[in-house]
């Protein structure tokens, strides 16, 4: 079982070794506008455990990711290299329908989250070197906490929303990617291969539902 779970982290870290082309202008790179690509050919998935649900839906006339976990641990991935040093910002919106109850997220039987964006860089030879950067809607922890992975130490949580924030209410957040792992792992890491999604529930076999609105990166 712990193997499956540190592979639930890092797998993206070796799994691909191809980019996938993505047109970057005027200091933005997209990495997701859910209302272009609707049958979501550009992003590869990855199961543990059963199937979560990923699909575009419409909500007042925009065009979302939804993903719905029961128990679950399913994710959609994409490698694609950004130059942290050009684009350092990640933008994106989320919203969830539910929290998960009686979590403890930093033990392996919480390691659950209702939304979470990846980022990884990945080390082509040495797995373990591997860093993995988890921007977590968290059911347990305050917004702004950070821990390791439960599973994994190469693999960093930060709590972009907490326990406190409410449901069913889109956010927008922008997080300086450069700064986040410098700040988790205390190197420059300038670059990343992949950028992931996942809503899973394997762990406490509870539901949820989340959304997902366009991602990007962002000079400033």
């Amino acid at each position: 079982m712990n193997l499956f779970k540190i592979l639930k982290i890092i797998f993206w870290s070796f799994s691909l070794f191809l980019l996938n082309p993505i047109v970057m202008a005027q200091n933005l790179l997209e990495i997701s506008q859910f209302s272009k690509v609707q049958d979501l050919t550009d992003w590869q998935k990855k199961s543990f455990k059963g199937q979560t649900s990923y699909q575009t839906v419409k909500e007042k006339n925009k065009i979302i990711l939804m993903a719905k976990s029961q128990s679950s641990a399913s994710g959609l991935f994409k490698e694609i290299k950004v130059d942290l040093t050009k684009t350092p910002y990640l933008n994106w919106s989320w919203k969830i329908s539910n929290q998960l109850t009686g979590l403890n997220e930093t033990q392996k039987s919480g390691d659950d989250y209702a939304a979470r964006l990846y980022l990884v860089k990945k080390s082509k030879y040495l797995v373990w070197k591997t860093k993995v950067l988890n921007y977590a809607w968290s059911s347990n922890q305050k917004q702004n906490s950070q821990w390791d992975n439960a599973y994994a130490s190469q693999a960093k949580m930060i709590a972009v929303k907490g326990k406190e924030a409410p449901t069913k209410q889109w956010f927008t957040e922008k997080r300086n990617v450069l700064a986040d792992f410098k700040q988790a792992f205390g190197e420059d890491i300038t670059s990343v291969d992949v950028v992931a999604i996942m809503t899973d529930t394997d762990d406490s076999k509870q539901a949820a539902t989340a959304y997902y609105g366009a991602i990007y990166f962002s000079q400033n």
